[in-house]
């Protein structure tokens, strides 16, 4: 929002040659309420980051929020059918096609071994369709506060095998716990955990102190635990520079490091909607809680916290339907 403002300020210092036209909707109720505003004059709620870990409900510009303004409509919504509830659609914009991407972008197939980093929503779906495209054995990896979540994710897919990084016996990795259960190492590694937080000292003052903005560690255990000529998928976020990348491993064998990137949705989100209908893929595996939208500033320090076991939230408003058939009630955090 603030970028917007300020691009339109300077158009407007800066103006145009006679025969261009720029025009942008700057439009805010506040500025006319008897001509913009709900008769009423309820204000919309929506959430909004005040820096790290830091968030207010209010009537701020944002996604998540009662009500959002769609430009280009017609290409950025997908209508969904009665069949499908609203708790099944939803992730469809987001977690389901990101999920899938990273596993067919990175080339998951028949009797691959598959290794995953991170057991969250994103990882718990990469279990998921890294089965459906022929995986034999899937192994997920996560720990700390948020090792529930390999009991977690195993109750729904009970293939899955799980390895705790708190738990390695004295002098043993993630790297060589994989190569004992995996001969030569697993044929493809999926990152569905991010850069931003280090696991040694080293990353985490580097990071502290600005000489890198994300730490390598996951990617170098990723690159040494693949076999020879293996597959690296990054769904991961990573924003920018790197230190102590084990490039040396990369190149000597051979290993593809695939940057799965922003996820193309639309050319997913198709697909596996017809996969929902037929029962495929199970978007509700994921979802452990129901609240308010005017609970949320409560509900996102629970999260971060790693407090009563947070898979995936689906945010209720006024508007929303009853909770479907199957999925959680509603809590509040109130």
């Amino acid at each position: 929002m603030a970028m917007s403002q300020a691009a339109n300020a300077v158009e407007k210092a800066v103006g145009h040659t006679g025969d261009a036209i720029t025009e942008q909707n700057m439009t805010n109720p506040a500025r006319d309420r008897q001509k913009y505003a709900d008769p009423s004059g309820a204000t919309m709620k929506a959430l909004t980051w005040n820096g790290k870990n830091s968030v207010k409900l209010g009537g701020f510009a944002g996604g998540q929020a009662e009500f959002v303004r769609v430009p280009h409509g017609n290409v950025n919504l997908l209508p969904l059918p009665d069949d499908v509830p609203d708790e099944q659609g939803l992730y469809l914009s987001d977690v389901l096609c990101t999920s899938w991407h990273c596993v067919v972008d990175t080339g998951v197939k028949d009797g691959d071994v598959v290794a995953i980093w991170g057991a969250g929503p994103i990882g718990q779906m990469a279990v998921e369709f890294s089965f459906i495209n022929g995986a034999s054995r899937v192994i997920l990896i996560d720990g700390g506060q948020g090792g529930w979540r390999l009991d977690f994710v195993k109750s729904k897919y009970p293939k899955t095998e799980t390895l705790n990084f708190t738990d390695l016996p004295k002098g043993e990795s993630v790297t060589s716990q994989l190569k004992k259960m995996v001969h030569g190492g697993p044929d493809v590694a999926l990152e569905c955990v991010a850069g931003e937080y280090a696991k040694g000292w080293a990353h985490y003052f580097e990071m502290l102190l600005g000489a890198e903005t994300d730490t390598s560690e996951i990617l170098n255990e990723m690159i040494t635990s693949v076999k020879n000529f293996g597959r690296c998928g990054v769904t991961g976020v990573y924003v920018g520079f790197t230190n102590h990348f084990n490039i040396g491993s990369l190149m000597e064998r051979g290993i593809r490091l695939i940057g799965n990137g922003q996820a193309p949705v639309h050319l997913y989100w198709e697909q596996l909607l017809q996969y929902i209908q037929e029962d495929k893929i199970h978007p509700y595996s994921m979802l452990t809680h129901r609240v308010l939208i005017d609970d949320l500033e409560e509900v996102y320090h629970a999260f971060e916290k790693k407090e009563d076991q947070m898979q995936k939230v689906f945010v209720a408003t006024e508007a929303s339907a009853p909770p479907a058939p199957g999925t959680p009630e509603l809590k509040r955090f109130k």
